[in-house]
């Protein structure tokens, strides 16, 4: 997406914003042509400023966390956040064509933090990353380490293995139903999956609705699907669709940067021929064929045992995209870390839980990431963001609505459910 008027318009209107400014930065490394890479400082300035690092790739930064600044300078947090090369407006060069595929990598995005940190005057600083943004964070810590003060690592990311914990865990809630609550949630996901409904694709929507609402949002839904009625269920996909594959101009675009995780990080991963494959979904949702995985940038696993700094690694109970059994191995690769464990929570707390991730950065930030533990059960009570609670409730109206209208398509078949697959 070249750089049109329209485009250039709301680029512009962002550029206004205050405590945003572009740094020079080299398209590829080592070569001569350069172009304006983003950041948006706000708050009061600190010597030890907190750097957050959102999730993909795809998100941006600056118009899309707006929200989250303002409340974080009025918790007194001195924030930058750095709009990612490939990404609205860190997206093109100077003759206004989208960055080339050879400037998209994870360690030139890892450099790009440390030279917005260069450009603002700051030695070291709190590392916020949550998903994708853990491992970028990751990154500073193994390519940087001067320059991390602490960190915290939401909803990691930790190998390209990480697929097989995540199998294992979506299958264990989806399809074998070993937690609380969730086995005849688990039957009602094996009769829908053996009625061609279920497929890869929608478990990563029914994983999604777990998280924002538990077993509970998510049943409801599958008896409407049991049931015949697809409205709610069909709406809901076609949201995440263009939320995973399409372009929210200066908020989410994919497009580009997406090559990262398929290409770096083995988001489509080789299927393992069992129910509910989320390496399958990811395929789906690549923009065009998705890119071959070559090799992760960094060796995590040898790298984070050197990691000096105070570290908090938060992991919600309810999250199916980056298990808490890849947050506990993080955890245990750190020295000095911290978990702090989120029962009700799901993927990324910094989009779900803002309070809650703002109190983790403030504790991070002033050393006392020691008394987190203990505030486990308050942290996980503090409300979801306004937009999350609006939606669990649309979902849930809706849901009611759709019972007492007539089915569209006809019922699933009941037929003997298949027995539980564990991977």
């Amino acid at each position: 997406m070249t750089l049109n008027e329209k485009r250039r318009r709301a680029h512009d209107k962002l550029a206004a914003l205050p405590g945003v400014r572009p740094i020079r930065r080299p398209i590829t490394p080592g070569g001569s042509d350069e172009f304006d890479l983003y950041y948006v400082r706000t708050g009061r300035k600190t010597k030890h400023p907190l750097v957050i690092i959102p999730g993909g790739p795809g998100a941006a930064s600056i118009a899309l966390y707006r929200r989250l600044r303002r409340h974080a300078a009025a918790e007194g947090l001195d924030v930058i956040m750095i709009e990612h090369r490939g990404i609205g407006m860190s997206r093109h060069d100077d003759a206004g064509a989208d960055l080339p595929p050879e400037a998209l990598t994870v360690e030139q995005v890892v450099d790009d933090v440390a030279a917005v940190l260069d450009d603002a005057q700051v030695d070291s600083a709190v590392i916020y990353g949550t998903s994708y943004g853990t491992y970028v964070a990751a990154g500073v810590g193994v390519r940087h380490p001067a320059r991390v003060l602490a960190m915290v690592l939401d909803s990691p990311l930790l190998a390209g293995d990480d697929i097989e914990v995540v199998r294992r865990n979506l299958r264990s809630v989806l399809w074998d139903g070993q937690r609380p609550d969730t086995e005849e949630l688990a039957d009602k996901v094996r009769r829908l999956a053996d009625a061609g409904v279920m497929t890869p694709a929608a478990a990563q929507l029914a994983a999604t609705l777990y998280g924002f609402g538990g077993a509970r949002l998510l049943d409801r839904q599958l008896d409407l699907l049991l049931g015949g009625r697809q409205l709610v269920w069909t709406a809901m996909a076609r949201v995440g669709e263009l939320m995973a594959s399409r372009k929210a101009p200066y908020r989410n675009e994919t497009d580009l940067v997406g090559r990262i995780g398929y290409r770096e990080l083995n988001y489509a991963a080789d299927p393992d021929g069992l129910p509910l494959d989320p390496a399958v979904a990811m395929r789906e949702f690549a923009t065009g064929k998705a890119p071959p995985f070559e090799a992760e940038p960094f060796d995590l696993v040898a790298e984070m045992p050197k990691f000096s700094w105070p570290t908090v690694v938060i992991s919600g109970g309810r999250d199916l995209v980056t298990p808490p059994a890849v947050a506990e191995r993080v955890a245990g690769l750190i020295p000095a870390s911290v978990l702090v464990r989120l029962p009700t929570s799901g993927h990324s707390v910094l989009d779900t839980k803002e309070r809650a991730a703002l109190r983790i950065a403030e504790a991070a930030a002033i050393g006392r990431i020691d008394t987190l533990p203990p505030q486990e059960a308050a942290l996980d009570a503090m409300p979801s963001r306004p937009a999350v609670r609006l939606m669990v409730s649309a979902m849930s109206v809706a849901a009611r609505v759709e019972a007492v209208l007539p089915a569209t398509v006809p019922r699933v078949v009941v037929r003997s459910a298949p027995k539980p697959v564990t991977s």
